[in-house]
């Protein structure tokens, strides 16, 4: 073993294949034909395309230029539907419904209007094309359920069925003329309460409609029809617990500490997946770990299926069992199908591996005490190298991570941009602060009224936790994050004295111009996250740039509609009157999250070398 210093260990991951890393699936569906998905891919551009497998061939459905992405609720989801011999699919330049035959064939358009007209979460009746709407025009944007007409004579023609919610998601429709659907309103996000719909269906219009299941402080998530039983994955008991509607009523499926569901920050996305009438495969989180499992609706009872994955995304019913995205610790993500009668697994789609699996640091699950006396949560990343080792007596600098959200959740697959510091000799932690999911409501609901407090204080006692063991330098710890993390990052940076560099992608400095500046979904996030008038200037970092005396990046991307650049701007300008080191790069055509290759590669590259220098180390 070679001795070098922390952090200028040779890496095999390097920024290429971090790069190559944002090819991410996603929206996987199945049939009794095939199983589609979307893949994204930072070589193109950021585009994202419809892939389709059957049998032993995979295709795709939608070459360049078309770019298979919504942009309801600026999040998108739910961009496609498979109806019979058709893929409809929301193209992303313009937001219109296009279609495309899955044997092969050109695209036609379906919808003629632009990009102020946005639909998402798309499902087939039969006949027509379900769809949640979103107009953008003079003042909020207006959201509604509607109807799409495919057929010749109708096609295009676009029919209002439900309206008068701020939001709607997850129209679907049953076999005996039902329509199940989500809706909720402001001040609350689909993850406080939302209310669980059921209405008569014609095939053209909605009539009786009522609320089911839900409320101000219930979540429902995920409606799926199994025969003439309605599932949904809800959370009264402090839990997204299974649960079903029948002529019976309402009814608890399998009460116990473990999630069914999911945050809807997207739209579409699948738990659980009906396995004829009475067996259900669904995902289960408990203290943030998951595996799969079966689910008997008749007795109430799961089993265990699989744990073999470090994640199980999109799960489908799929023609050879049940087909899901699996996600691994050090390996890429891969689309599989799971043989329910031999417990084998087949790869659909896989990408290549970049780097050998025992080239990779493994993630190691920790709980740790925080200094108000409550339990929080992280993946920690050793230092790894097959061929290097630190110096005698010298400790690895720190890096903690702060995910999206904040209503998010770190998980133990593999994210090579964490390689990338593991490998290089850092100790890495991807901090499931309180209001992370998979945990229950309680500690989501931690986050509420406390964000900037309770998510800064996790990521203090986790440093303090790991300095403690003996495992980090003090001296030189250093904190990311996006978006919601990048909140987390500059108000850890303001609020506190434990971190001596940061770096912000995309991230909050300013709360008040966030609730000034930001889209409908999140407009009203604030109200529970924060509170309102003084909270908010008290826990903007750009009002305590007097407290923040450490060097900062900043990564933004121009056409960013979530959190504009005159955020990170702003700040930018502050650290600079106060003399602070500062960078900022502003990345033309990015939106919220960078799509493009060479962005992705540049950014990696300039954060991990704003670190080196400010820790003196060689990078």
């Amino acid at each position: 073993m070679k001795r070098l210093p922390y952090g200028t260990w040779p890496s095999p991951v390097d920024a290429s294949v971090v790069a190559a890393g944002g090819r991410r699936y996603g929206n996987l569906r199945a049939d009794a034909s095939g199983i589609t998905w979307i893949e994204s891919r930072p070589e193109e551009g950021g585009r994202s395309t419809l892939m389709r497998h059957h049998n032993v061939y995979t295709r795709e459905l939608t070459p360049a230029p078309a770019n298979v992405r919504s942009r309801v609720h600026e999040y998108g989801g739910g961009a496609y539907c498979i109806a019979g011999e058709c893929a409809y699919f929301v193209d992303f330049a313009d937001q219109n419904i296009c279609a495309v035959p899955i044997a092969g064939g050109a695209v036609r358009q379906i919808t003629r209007s632009d990009a102020r007209e946005r639909f998402g979460d798309l499902a087939f009746d039969g006949a027509a094309l379900l769809a949640v709407r979103e107009r953008h025009g003079d003042g909020e944007p207006a959201n509604d359920l509607v109807r799409v007409g495919v057929a010749p004579g109708e096609a295009g023609e676009v029919r209002v069925l439900h309206s008068g919610h701020d939001f709607y998601a997850a129209p679907r429709p049953s076999a005996d003329g039902r329509l199940a659907f989500l809706v909720w309103d402001h001040p609350n996000m689909p993850w406080d309460g939302t209310q669980l719909m059921v209405a008569d269906y014609d095939g053209r219009a909605l009539a009786n409609a009522t609320v089911v299941a839900g409320g101000a402080g219930e979540a429902v998530v995920q409606p799926t029809w199994c025969g003439e039983r309605l599932l949904f994955a809800t959370d009264p008991s402090g839990y997204w617990n299974l649960h079903a509607y029948d002529e019976s009523g309402v009814y608890c499926l399998l009460a116990e500490a473990a999630e069914y569901g999911e945050p809807a920050w997207v739209l579409g996305s699948t738990c659980f997946a009906p396995i004829g009438r009475n067996h259900v495969v669904a995902r289960r989180v408990a203290d943030g770990e998951q595996s799969l499992v079966m689910v008997d609706v008749q007795q109430c009872l799961a089993s265990p299926l699989d744990d073999t994955c470090a994640t199980y995304a999109d799960v489908a019913a799929s023609p050879g069992g049940v087909a899901f995205i699996a996600g691994f610790p050090r390996q890429p993500p891969c689309i599989t199908e799971l043989a329910l009668d031999t417990g084998q697994h087949h790869a659909v789609a896989t990408t290549p591996a970049a780097v050998p699996q025992p080239a990779l640091a493994a993630p190691d699950a920790i709980r740790f005490d925080t200094a108000d006396g409550n339990t929080s949560h992280a993946f920690v990343y050793q230092p790894h190298s097959a061929d290097c080792a630190g110096l005698p007596g010298e400790l690895p600098p720190l890096l903690i991570t702060t995910h999206g959200g904040p209503t998010g959740s770190a998980d133990a697959a593999l994210s090579y941009l964490v390689q990338f510091y593991a490998t290089r000799g850092w100790l890495v932690a991807d901090v499931n602060y309180r209001g992370s999911t998979g945990y229950g409501r309680a500690y989501r609901d931690q986050l509420r009224g406390a964000w900037g407090v309770a998510d800064v204080a996790d990521c203090v006692a986790c440093v303090r936790h790991l300095v403690a063991e003996g495992r980090a330098d003090p001296a030189r710890v250093a904190i990311r994050g996006g978006s919601a993390g990048g909140y987390t990052t500059l108000a850890a940076l303001a609020f506190t004295d434990v971190f001596r560099a940061g770096a912000s992608h995309y991230g909050i400095g300013d709360l008040k111009a966030l609730e000034r500046d930001t889209h409908k979904f999140e407009s009203r996030y604030l109200d529970t996250l924060v509170g309102t008038g003084a909270a908010i200037d008290e826990r903007s970092p750009i009002n305590h740039i007097d407290q923040l005396s450490c060097p900062v990046i900043f990564f933004q991307g121009s056409e960013d509609a979530i959190v504009p650049p005159n955020q990170a701007e702003a700040m930018r300008d502050a650290l600079e009157r106060k003399g602070i080191d500062v960078e900022y790069i502003l990345f033309e055509g990015e939106g919220h999250g960078f799509r493009q290759a060479a962005n992705i590669r540049r950014a990696i590259e300039a954060e991990y070398a704003f670190f080196c220098r400010v820790f003196g180390i060689e990078a």
